[in-house]
């Protein structure tokens, strides 16, 4: 049991799937108090006696992040149950994938209502309670999107730019305040089904490539949060590649990742055009990972990653012990 989180209260957003399940697993083994939103209840309910299950007390409140009203009474109703808010992690998310001007307009206004307003939202429910109390964190999953744009996604980049913004002025007006934080989180490409959620108007079957991080990784950079609070955290280094390409060089980045885009398209199979469940909820898609490592047949990035410094550190290990070798070779004595 983490003792540091044990009893602390957690608010989670888009808690039915993907990262927002993995989360709540993860606060739950640590003993935190759960009050879990989303739009389904079901998954929720299912969810609860999950976390339950883990020791830990936790509540479902069927929430529409795109609803002020339901959003201010979530922070109600987690005060109430629990007295207090240590974290609220604004998680839900969503988007359009495709040609801007193929998708309905409603698809891309539901994308900033989801994305931003919900974000929104959730900051003015919880900060006058973190004002109250005089402490509180505030954790914003934001997307490696919010640090380089996405092409075929041009309402998701805009509401992931507005999110970092956002955060980072927040930030800046609570600075006086020392134990209240404002975090800001850029996950990777992440094997969730948030994939399928979002609306796809491409004609084309998604094929994010066999470079995946977890759930899991996303819900550990939270607990890491809601313990030390930082201002901006990757998860997954192409993550912040992408950030300091797109500083340093924006326009050929920006060019770089209209090509690559390009091309995938190009070359991926025909698939419907669908509006996912953007608008209406669906039961598809209620568990953590979204099945790509699964289908892809490949590990996830992170194991990549230490499977490669492993070799890494393998090979200077080598390199260096056969230049030592040498050395001692060249300065022995000729009998």
């Amino acid at each position: 049991m983490d003792h540091e989180l044990r009893g602390r209260s957690v608010v989670i957003t888009g808690a039915s799937s993907g990262i927002g399940r993995a989360a709540a697993l993860a606060f739950a083994r640590r003993g935190a108090r759960l009050a879990l939103a989303a739009r389904r209840p079901g998954p929720l309910d299912e969810l609860v006696v999950e976390c339950r299950g883990l020791g830990a007390e936790a509540i479902a409140v069927p929430t529409d992040v795109t609803d002020a009203e339901a959003v201010a009474r979530l922070a109600d109703q987690a005060q109430r149950t629990f007295g207090v808010i240590d974290t609220w992690i604004n998680n839900a998310g969503t988007g359009v994938f495709g040609p801007y001007q193929d998708a309905d307009v409603a698809l891309h206004r539901r994308t900033i209502e989801v994305n931003l307003l919900g974000t929104m939202y959730g900051a003015a429910a919880v900060l006058p309670i973190f004002l109250r109390q005089g402490h509180g964190t505030l954790i914003n999953n934001i997307s490696m999107g919010g640090w380089a744009p996405t092409p075929f996604a041009a309402a998701y980049t805009a509401s992931k730019f507005g999110i970092r913004g956002f955060t980072a002025s927040l930030r800046q007006e609570l600075a006086p305040h020392r134990h209240i934080h404002v975090c800001g989180v850029f996950p990777s490409i992440i094997d969730t089904p948030g994939l399928d959620h979002g609306a796809n108007v491409s004609g084309k079957r998604l094929n994010p490539g066999p470079f995946f991080y977890t759930a899991e990784d996303v819900a550990a950079v939270f607990v890491s949060l809601a313990r030390r609070p930082r201002d901006e955290t990757a998860v997954g280094w192409p993550a912040r590649a992408a950030q300091v390409a797109f500083a340093l060089a924006p326009m050929p980045t920006e060019q770089l990742m209209g090509l690559v885009m390009r091309k995938a398209l190009g070359r991926a199979d025909p698939g419907p055009r669908t509006d996912g469940d953007m608008l209406v909820p669906s039961d598809k898609g209620t568990s953590v990972d979204g099945g790509w490592l699964a289908a892809k047949k490949v590990p996830s990035a992170r194991r990549i990653n230490k499977a490669v410094g492993i070799a890494a550190v393998a090979g200077l290990a080598i390199l260096l012990a056969s230049r030592a070798a040498a050395r001692g070779d060249a300065a022995r004595p000729i009998d």
